[in-house]
């Protein structure tokens, strides 16, 4: 007699089967993603005046699904969404790879699981198959550069011709971590604008310092920097400090501080009455909590050479001398953003700066102080750029956002870490190291597993497939006669070999949708209750 689902409690048969179900409902809806000939996911607005967003990326679909009727299913539905999102927000794609290969070891597992496999063993043997997966996508990896081969990489991500072109030219200029800001556009076109120097959207403290009212800016030349977080009340603490700056020849200064009052505003002012003797302008301390403001005093301090003042160390502005001010060669700033140029530091130490925080990058985690850490080596390194995305509609502005935003994020990993055949063929060439392993195994469990790893292997190109509206077991065949490297283009309707056709994975994409479906899919199958709260809460996104 099947147990009601209105029951907390859920026990085998049933685990399985509602678990099951959720998890096909998430992937039948992404699936439709995949591939250059894929389809668009039409999802209702809260305000339903509004007409329903059409989306094409796998993590933000999921990200809008919250809940769906069937308690039971959605345990699984949301499971499976918490993988897509955590790949998503690692490597900006692969959600629904992820997906398919999620599903496919999971369908199998269930299979073998319910005939009496061991689950825990199954489990196991899965994530050591992974790992010899994992090992051969290495050796399949091929590093790029050069804005046509960066372009290529975008393109097989974003599909978008024009929007890949720029991003080939963009990080071929930036570089892995420059900064990319991705703003709304002011036409219907794509634009561009490479910004010099080092830029942070922190501007000046008022409106009147800047001096060219066409350009609203202000220009500062062979410039003495003070590095604080502190909030500036006395005019009188500033005094000293601009008579040490002009006994040393410097006619410029910028002030950081977290607070400036209105006397001290006055007192700047009242300085740059004669800007030919001597220039200053005040920017509030860059980063919004006490984190992020140390971590730009530090990047500050070796940049240009200076020392310091910390509000949390009992810092205050007495007996600061022109030795502990850094030095630029010119600074920009206005309203909205101040950039340096020429930093005065020393280049030693801004070097081993930039190896520290390379290494703190490599070692974290978290994937949003990852970014921060991206952002902080980009600015240190001077590259920047503006990408404006124009179009007809308000509806398709946020669509190529979201997907230059995507895009960008694969062809950060495709530099870090380089590409693999695409189209799938990557994860095809592993099956022969998985076969032999079948082969060599006795366990029934062990081989169940590399059974379960050569199937799954063909779950995303026979979604590509299938998705450009081709029998994907006719063209499984021919792919089997056509040798290494060489996969189907759904474009063209011929079989080539993808890297010389410039069809291209990120391999960090792979690895990371590879590692997020196998085992937690692995782990999924060792599940055999389900437990419900008495009064379910509403579900938030993660």
């Amino acid at each position: 007699m099947p147990i009601s689902t209105k029951r907390n409690v859920i026990f085998q048969p049933l685990t399985y089967q509602k678990f099951q179900k959720g998890i096909h409902q998430i992937v039948d809806i992404v699936r439709p993603t995949l591939g250059p000939k894929s389809s668009m996911v039409a999802i209702e607005r809260i305000n339903k005046d509004k007409a329903p967003e059409l989306l094409d990326s796998g993590g933000v679909i999921v990200r809008r699904i919250i809940q769906i009727p069937d308690r039971d299913a959605d345990m699984g539905a949301m499971f499976l969404r918490q993988v897509l999102w955590r790949v998503y927000k690692e490597v900006g794609d692969g959600t629904v790879t992820t997906a398919v290969l999620f599903q496919s070891v999971y369908d199998q597992g269930v299979h073998y699981i319910t005939a009496g496999g061991n689950a825990m063993r199954l489990r196991y043997y899965l994530e050591e198959g992974m790992k010899l997966i994992l090992n051969e996508l290495s050796k399949l990896t091929v590093q790029v550069e050069g804005k046509e081969s960066l372009a290529q990489i975008a393109l097989s991500i974003c599909y978008d011709p024009s929007l890949a072109k720029l991003m080939g030219e963009i990080f071929d200029i930036i570089g892995q971590y420059g900064v990319l800001d991705i703003r709304t556009g002011r036409g219907r076109h794509l634009e561009r604008e490479y910004v010099e120097g080092i830029y942070w959207d922190n501007g000046v403290i008022t409106r009147d310092m800047i001096t060219d009212p066409v350009s609203q800016k202000v220009e500062l030349e062979n410039v003495a920097v003070l590095i604080s977080n502190l909030s500036i009340d006395d005019p009188q603490s500033l005094l000293p400090i601009f008579e040490s700056v002009l006994q040393a020849d410097i006619h410029s200064m910028l002030i950081f501080g977290s607070e400036f009052s209105g006397t001290v505003i006055g007192l700047l002012m009242a300085a740059n009455k004669d800007p030919s003797k001597f220039r200053v302008i005040g920017v509030k301390t860059l980063g919004v909590s006490l984190i992020d403001q140390t971590a730009a005093m530090q990047d500050l301090a070796v940049l240009t050479g200076g020392q310091p003042r910390v509000k949390a160390a009992g810092d205050t502005l007495n007996g600061l001398t022109f030795n502990d001010l850094g030095q630029v060669r010119k600074v920009r700033a206005g309203y909205h953003y101040v950039s340096l140029f020429g930093g005065k530091g020393d280049p030693r130490q801004l070097r081993a700066h930039l190896t520290s925080l390379r290494a703190a990058f490599d070692r974290e985690e978290d994937l949003d102080q990852r970014k921060k850490i991206q952002k902080r080596i980009g600015k240190l390194m001077g590259g920047s750029a503006t990408l404006w995305i124009g179009a007809a509609t308000e509806t398709e502005i946020t669509y190529r956002q979201e997907l230059a935003e995507r895009t960008a994020d694969a062809v950060r990993a495709a530099l870090r870490e380089g590409v693999l055949p695409g189209g799938g063929v990557a994860l095809l060439a592993c099956r022969p190291v998985l076969r032999e392993k079948f082969h060599q195994s006795t366990e029934p469990d062990e081989r169940a597993a590399y059974q379960i790893l050569i199937k799954t292997m063909e779950a995303p190109i026979r979604a590509i497939l299938t998705n450009a509206g081709l029998d994907a077991s006719d063209v499984m065949a021919e792919l089997r006669l056509a040798g290494d490297n060489r996969g189907y283009n759904v474009m063209t309707g011929k079989i080539v070999n993808m890297m010389e056709a410039g069809i291209f994975d990120v391999a960090a994409v792979v690895k990371s949708a590879l590692r997020g479906a196998i085992s937690s899919a692995a782990l999924a199958l060792t599940t055999d209750i389900l437990i419900h709260h008495k009064k379910p809460v509403q579900a938030l996104e993660p």
